[in-house]
């Protein structure tokens, strides 16, 4: 139950006392929180930037709620679903003394923001030349300082996902001891959504989800947490007020009232295609090594020389994530999948290399 999941979270910040920002009302005037009564110079904004945003963007929850079929007391709006991530560490990790579990090769923010709260880091990496999270080690490593299992599905970098029965069962089995995190950034891309399904079977369990990818609008910072009320009420304690801009709702509350979110399914479709017109011609492609299967919009490819695949990349105007450093990811580059001309530049550039190679 919830309580169980509360009981995980830090006393501190379970006893915090939240900061109580002015009061808010859509059809009144603020003479309440010391704004400028002018806009500034080239503030094409709907209310005026020179006014705070909500405390809290009610009317954008409702609608990122009803879209991610959750009750909007379970969810909660952050800049980016990263935020979230950092949210939910500073909520259940004791500087010093609480641990948080991962899967690499992983999203790499995971342990930044261990790092930052100075929380101890457990990895349980990925099991074989698929990537395939082992359940059983998760829960074999976990003890009474665990707090929090970070899962990405579909994973960054490998773009693998998760079984959603693996899901519940660490849900299942971490009920009372943990909190599992389900980073679905990515599941737009995929062939199933089971985060709503999920969510419902499990009080531990809380879901991030993202506008930054499928929905376009990585440059206005907006995602959202989605778990137990309790779980959310907590999170607003440690979330600063008028926290999510101006620019930032109105742009995404555009997105789901107008042509994104329509729109959405068919781009899906055509870019997942694309993905795998990609894919074919890299694994044809003598100079490249392995293409992993992707459910995401990018590709995990092995080159046998992935220092020069990337500078001859970045001749022709294109950048490459590099992902060589990380155990088990030698010579390995994550491609996201572009327009259509973009990536034939690629595939164009790719070949010469494997001529020459």
């Amino acid at each position: 139950m919830s309580d169980a999941v509360l009981a995980l979270a830090r006393p501190e910040i379970r006893a915090l006392k939240a900061y109580q920002p002015a009061g808010y009302a859509p059809d009144a005037v603020r003479l309440n929180a010391n704004e400028a009564p002018w806009r500034a110079g080239g503030d094409a904004s709907e209310r005026g930037l020179n006014r705070y945003p909500e405390a809290r963007p009610a009317a954008l929850t409702a609608l990122l709620a009803a879209h991610y079929d959750a009750a909007p007391d379970e969810t909660f709006v952050t800049r980016g679903s990263s935020e979230a991530i950092d949210l939910l560490i500073r909520c259940f990790c004791r500087p010093g003394r609480d641990d948080v579990v991962i899967c690499p090769p992983t999203f790499g923010m995971y342990q930044v923001y261990a790092d930052i709260q100075n929380a101890g880091i457990r990895r349980v990496p990925l099991s074989g030349p698929d990537f395939r999270l082992d359940v059983d080690a998760v829960l074999a490593a976990w003890d009474g300082r665990a707090r929090l299992l970070f899962l990405t599905s579909p994973n960054n970098p490998t773009g693998t996902s998760i079984a959603a029965e693996a899901i519940a069962r660490l849900c299942d089995r971490l009920a009372g001891r943990g909190v599992v995190v389900l980073d679905a950034a990515y599941v737009e891309f995929a062939a199933e959504d089971p985060c709503p399904r999920l969510l419902a079977a499990h009080d531990n369990l809380v879901v991030l989800r993202t506008l930054s990818k499928a929905y376009g609008l990585a440059g206005a910072r907006c995602g959202v947490a989605i778990g137990r009320p309790a779980v959310v009420r907590l999170l607003g304690k440690v979330m600063p007020p008028y926290a999510i801009p101006t620019p930032t709702v109105e742009a995404a509350t555009a997105a789901v009232v107008n042509e994104s979110f329509r729109v959405m399914p068919e781009r899906i479709r055509a870019l997942c295609a694309e993905r795998e017109r990609v894919r074919a011609a890299l694994t044809a492609c003598p100079g490249v090594l392995r293409v992993w299967p992707s459910d995401a919009n990018f590709l995990l490819v092995r080159f046998r020389d992935s220092a020069q695949a990337l500078a001859l990349a970045r001749e022709t105007g294109l950048l490459l994530r590099d992902f060589g450093g990380e155990p088990g990811l030698e010579n390995c580059l994550r491609i996201t999948i572009g327009e259509t001309a973009d990536n034939d530049r690629l595939l164009a550039v790719l070949g010469r290399q494997a001529v020459n190679a």
